[in-house]
Order: C-alpha cells, then sequence, then structure tokens
C-alpha cells in the first residue's frame, strides 16, 4: 500500500482514550528513545506491504528504546509478585495504514519468560528472551541487555544514559511528536494485520546524553550500522492503559 502521508489531523485523533474497557494497565520509566534517520529502502523489507513507513518531512526513523515496566496487570486486578515487573529494549520504526500512525516492532527484548510467551502468542509480536540489567546512580542509568532466545539472531546492548532538564509536552507538528507520541501498535500473524491500542498522557520528555557501550541491535535485523549520533528524548514515568487486539 501506497498511500499518501498520515495528516496532523490523524496523528492527534490516536492520541484520545479508545471506547471500551481496557483490559491491562503498566507503568513504563527509566525509558531513553533513541533515534537515527534510515533510508525507506533499508526498512522496507521489515514492514508488511500493506504497511506504509510514516516519514517525517521525507525522512524515515529508527528507534532503539530501552526502559523497565512495573505494575504490569490486567486491568482491575492487583498485580502478581514476580510476575509485574520486567525490563523491555525495542527497536521499532514507524508506520501508517489508512492513515492513522502507529508503531512496528522489529525486535523487543525481554526479561520475562512469561511476557515473551504471552506477547508472541496472543499479540503476534517479536518479543525474544533476554538477560537484562539496570542499575541507577543519581540521574545516570547503566543498562544491558544480551539476547538468550534460542532461534533468534543473537544481539547485545550496553549503554549508560543520563537525563537533564525538562522540556516540556511536544509541540504536535515537531519531529519530537513524531518519533514520541505514539499510541498504537502494529502486528502480523499468518498475512493478518493487527492494530493495539493504548492511551496515557503526554510524554514528559526530558533531555539526555548518552555512551552505547555496546549494540549489534539494528546488524541483527540487516539494518545498516548507524552513522551520527542519535537523537536523544528520556522519560521518567508514565502510566499506561492497553486495549485488546483487533484485526485491521
Amino acid at each position: 500500500m501506497n498511500s499518501g502521508p498520515t495528516t496532523l489531523e490523524n496523528r492527534l485523533a490516536i492520541r484520545t482514550r479508545p471506547d471500551g474497557t481496557n483490559i491491562g494497565h503498566m507503568n513504563w520509566g527509566k525509558l531513553l528513545f533513541m533515534h537515527w534517520r534510515v533510508p525507506v529502502a533499508a526498512l522496507r523489507p521489515l514492514v508488511p506491504e500493506r504497511l506504509t513507513i510514516d516519514t517525517h518531512e521525507g525522512e524515515a526513523w529508527v528507534g532503539i528504546v530501552p526502559f523497565t515496566m512495573w505494575d504490569v496487570r490486567p486491568s482491575y486486578t492487583p498485580a502478581i509478585p514476580g510476575l509485574s515487573e520486567m525490563h523491555e529494549l525495542n527497536v521499532r520504526t514507524y508506520v501508517h495504514y489508512e492513515g492513522v500512525p502507529g508503531v512496528w516492532f522489529m525486535s523487543m527484548d525481554c526479561n520475562s519468560l512469561v511476557a515473551v510467551r504471552g506477547a508472541r502468542t496472543f499479540f503476534h509480536l517479536p518479543y525474544y528472551d533476554a538477560e537484562m540489567s539496570l542499575e541507577e546512580h543519581g540521574r545516570t542509568v547503566e543498562y544491558s541487555s544480551r539476547r538468550t532466545h534460542g532461534d533468534a539472531p543473537p544481539a547485545e546492548f550496553r549503554a549508560s544514559y543520563t537525563y537533564g532538564e525538562a522540556t516540556g509536552h511536544a509541540a504536535p507538528d515537531s519531529l519530537d511528536f513524531f518519533l514520541t507520541e505514539r499510541y498504537c501498535l502494529y502486528s502480523e500473524h499468518e498475512g493478518e494485520l493487527y492494530r493495539l491500542r493504548i492511551h496515557h498522557q503526554k510524554w514528559p520528555l526530558r533531555t539526555a546524553t548518552a555512551v552505547v557501550h555496546r549494540s549489534n541491535l539494528l546488524e541483527a535485523l540487516g539494518l545498516p550500522t548507524p552513522s551520527g549520533e542519535p537523537l536523544l528524548h528520556y522519560a521518567n514515568a508514565i502510566e499506561v492503559d492497553v486495549w485488546p487486539l483487533v484485526r485491521v
């Protein structure tokens, strides 16, 4: 599908809280958005043809996003000790389907066996088992991940990132908004395309600096090693509600 770029109206509309009852709740935090420009042609083999690769001023982007999660649970039920906290590290790009913008995940590493099996089975997402750690020292986060999934390409990530001053909410027509304010994801299974909606408040973004000690996440997908420094955004914590997967 080669529909034109999604509109600002569509980007704002997807931020509204979906109808119906959410099925899950969680908190995301210590989250770093790392983004690089990437040629659309490099992404095209990794994204279903029915999805249009989303661009900002003609440029596509790929992101690496390390973060941690807590209070992960079904809606209106208490968290289960030992199953409600985990780390996640995803590689993502941006797409739209019939004008509805969202995220396409190319890999998602996680240190919860239950979460990996559940997300692969019920949401058709490319989750992989990994050994992961997060340590916080003041405003600095030390994050590491090593993929252990048996039938997946080996991948490692180790970085230190330090957050700075608050920058406020991203303006709707900005690159910051394009990269961070995303309220649905797409997945594919047996030729069918699915959309999953989420809802949260606007990202409370901060500046950040980072030192990447080791990363081959993009190379494991067949993407070129990025050149230049990434564009960085940090968010300390946000509450997220999740709705059921819907075929589109």
